[in-house]
């Protein structure tokens, strides 16, 4: 799992249970995948859990993830139309 260390787990153990949206980064500090979450906690974690559910792409994408930001907003609209402006701005 990509530079899977203490400093990621507790950069998700310390994330908000909060809607927002969340940008995934590889070692050259890429955004490699963009996102959005109802709860950014449980989401992002779900990447880090057990794989066996995850397709090959995820898991492909999840090997390179080393880093993550995250940005915070009121709702689930909000991070919808947040994570549509951020995949136009950086993907």
């Amino acid at each position: 799992m990509g530079k899977w260390n203490d400093e990621l787990e507790l950069k998700i153990a310390k994330l908000p249970e909060s809607p927002g949206c969340y940008l995934m980064k590889d070692a050259e500090g890429t955004i490699i995948y963009v996102g959005k979450a109802v709860n950014l906690k449980n989401r992002v974690r779900q990447y880090f859990q057990s794989q066996k559910n995850h397709t090959a792409k995820v898991r492909a994408m999840v090997s390179n993830i080393c880093d993550f930001d995250f940005v915070i907003v009121t709702n689930e609209t909000e991070a919808l139309n947040l994570e549509s402006n951020l995949i136009k701005q950086n993907m």
